[in-house]
């Protein structure tokens, strides 16, 4: 049975300290559920040990708990064995360890890995370095008026030379929700595996990595209603044993001498030091919170609030979408004309609306669609018609003070 979406805003305790609030930055980070935060309260209060170091109940029970996490995991992703979930700090780590733990050794001069115009920095920088490092390029699929990704690019991109693919799944600008699986397909008919990025559409988009047959899924807990510093890197099981430790140290070793050292396999060999123990545990209740929920409802309802908004935004006249896709999630990029976007955000802040202002972290994006930054505002299960009314009053407010 799912939780009811018209009351989910009462399992947010910062709207019950925070009433006035309007948060619509949820691309950045999501609020957290109460079950959440006491997951990690109880962990800290009651449970505290490290795990993997001790015999003793509560390093024991620690443990468990932890290892426990990759199986929610699993489940929430379609994942097929907990040996194929890797605990990292987040999204931009998880991306990382694949481009120098992973492809760096298999790139060559000449080579190339193919990426979109629309990533985020975190999904662009990693394979531009590593591209440096090895002298081989970065290929773009470019992006159309609409925001939607030109595909016929894809198929030319797909070479003998392409030896990675690295895409977004839900722009964390435009809100275009991208065809996964038509490009994994195409990819693995010649042979090149796929990364996703799926820090904007895990936990908030039915994901089943078996079914799209991803090969690489990285994402964050903080963007799923968990904690901050979490994230999660899914490899299918063909190519975890070519995934080299990123960072070295205790914890990922089977035996050490002066001389050599022998790895732990995939994942326990990307875990080296001090796990953030309380950050999966609280990754798990997350999970649990999401499973609660109907994940197509909950795509429905930001989906209707992106196209209230839109709709709103339409008719002040002097606003103008950022992106127009078929295929959109809860975020939406706008501008107001002759006021920066900066100004719009604070203006909106002092109304207790936040949203965010910027290039979002996709700095190439805008430039290629000659906007220096726009308004984001980004949706979740707990915003309501009533924010976007708030929103749209704001902005009325603002064209007033501003003429």
């Amino acid at each position: 049975m799912s939780l009811p979406l018209p009351s989910i805003k009462s399992y947010f305790p910062i709207f019950t300290h925070r009433p006035e609030l309007v948060y619509l930055d949820s691309a950045a980070t999501s609020q957290k559920p109460q079950s959440v935060i006491q997951t990690i309260t109880n962990f800290y209060e009651k449970e505290n040990a490290n795990v993997h170091r001790g015999l003793y109940e509560l390093s024991s029970t620690a443990t468990q708990r932890y290892e426990a996490v990759r199986k929610k995991v699993c489940s929430l992703i379609g994942a097929s064995a907990s040996k194929t979930i890797a605990f990292t700090k987040g999204t931009t780590e998880s991306i990382n360890i694949v481009a120098q733990g992973f492809l760096k050794k298999n790139l060559k001069a000449g080579d190339k890995v193919v990426i979109t115009a629309m990533e985020h920095h975190a999904n662009l920088i990693p394979w531009q370095q590593v591209c440096k490092q090895t002298n081989a390029s970065l290929g773009i699929i470019q992006v159309n008026d609409k925001g939607e990704l030109v595909l016929e690019g894809l198929i030319r991109l797909l070479d003998k030379r392409t030896k990675f693919v690295a895409v977004t799944h839900i722009s964390n600008v435009l809100g275009t929700i991208n065809p996964i699986e038509e490009i994994i397909s195409a990819a693995h008919k010649k042979n090149i595996p796929v990364l996703i990025d799926g820090a904007q559409s895990v936990g908030h988009y039915p994901i089943n990595v078996k079914e799209m047959d991803i090969d690489f899924l990285a994402f964050s807990a903080h963007k799923m209603f968990g904690p901050l510093g979490t994230g999660v890197l899914y490899c299918k099981e063909e190519f975890a044993s070519q995934v080299d430790p990123f960072i070295f140290g205790g914890g990922s070793i089977k035996n050490v001498e002066f001389g050599n050292t022998e790895f732990l396999d995939y994942p326990h060999n990307l875990e080296a030091g001090t796990a953030n123990i309380s950050g999966v545990i609280g990754l798990g209740a997350s999970i649990d919170f999401i499973q609660e929920l109907d994940l197509n409802e909950t795509v429905d309802h930001t989906k209707n609030l992106s196209v209230y908004l839109k709709e709103k935004l339409k008719s002040l006249g002097t606003i103008k979408l950022v992106g127009n896709p078929k295929h959109f999630s809860g975020i939406v990029s706008f501008n107001v004309e002759n006021i920066h976007p900066h100004d719009v955000a604070g203006f909106l802040a002092n109304e207790n609306i936040a949203v965010r202002a910027g290039h979002h972290c996709a700095q190439p994006l805008l430039e290629s669609i000659g906007i220096p930054a726009t308004v984001r505002a980004s949706f979740s299960i707990y915003n309501t018609k009533e924010d976007v009314d708030k929103t749209i009053n704001a902005l009325v407010e603002l064209k007033k003070f501003w003429s």
